[in-house]
């Protein structure tokens, strides 16, 4: 996210990376939105979350919102819960939505459209990804400070710190691991803490998920979007000239879509991936 801090990753893209094999095909796209991050789909409800920023990634301005589409790209609610200020990263979890927003963490209760508590994060500065586990951890990635906090039994805590790992982003979850993306791609352990590296030369990962072939989808916010198969990265799309963001994408199993917020271009656009 933040094009400023992300410049210095791409030199780090390597002749490893193809341009055959896995592309994206446009189903739909969304216009109208305010400074898009992050997008959730709720295969529960069937609908589609999107963070609006609306204007600056870092202010507490309490300016931005999230909106809901259908799952054909419309707009069902464009404002569905406001006063938030730079939200980003969004996870569910029993009928309550956690987004990051700069320094805390917001819960809002998905029936009543209510913010109902907001967790503050001492010394973040730029709150970024969210992530949740099956036991209802909620995983925060702290991008400023390089950090990962955790929500747990409504309490916050540092998870990890290591400055190392460079300026993480990009979180996911699957059968006790967490996933975390920067410039590489990393694997913890839910129980143990234990990290390693699992890919390297990936850019500055902004949003990491997977597809119904249990391969990795990532994005780098400044237009670039690679599918990870056997080691082996394929760019899929690169906008960088246009200036295009694929900034925190989703990927939607059960649509088998993945879902594309463009940030400055302020739409969603949905793509199959074509293999």
């Amino acid at each position: 996210m933040n094009a400023k801090k992300y410049f210095v990753f791409f030199f780090l893209l390597s002749f490893t990376i193809t341009t055959l094999g896995q592309k994206l095909v446009k189903v739909w796209e969304t216009t109208g939105l305010k400074t898009p991050e992050s997008v959730l789909y709720d295969h529960e409800l069937g609908i589609i979350f999107v963070s609006n920023i609306n204007n600056s990634p870092s202010e507490k301005d309490g300016n931005g919102f999230i909106s809901l589409l259908n799952t054909d790209g419309k707009i069902k609610n464009l404002e569905w819960v406001s006063g938030l200020s730079a939200p980003k990263g969004m996870a569910i979890f029993d009928g309550k939505l956690y987004v990051s927003d700069i320094d805390e963490v917001v819960e809002i209760d998905i029936p009543k459209a209510k913010i109902i508590k907001k967790y503050p994060v001492e010394g973040a500065t730029f709150l970024n990804d969210v992530a949740v586990c099956k036991n209802g951890m909620v995983f925060i990635s702290d991008s400023d400070q390089k950090k990962i906090h955790v929500l747990k039994d409504g309490k916050i805590n540092l998870w990890h710190h290591d400055d190392e790992m460079g300026r993480i982003n990009g979180l996911f979850t699957e059968k006790g691991k967490l996933y975390i993306g920067s410039d590489r791609i990393f694997q913890a352990d839910l129980k143990t803490k234990e990290v390693k590296v699992i890919q390297t030369n990936c850019g500055g990962i902004d949003g990491l998920e997977k597809d119904n072939d249990g391969n990795f989808v990532f994005s780098n916010w400044l237009g670039r979007i690679f599918y990870l198969e056997d080691g082996n990265m394929t760019k899929m799309v690169d906008s960088t000239k246009e200036k295009i963001n694929t900034a925190d994408i989703d990927f939607a199993l059960e649509l088998d879509l993945l879902l594309v917020p463009t940030f400055f271009k302020n739409q969603v656009v949905a793509y199959k991936i074509e293999k």
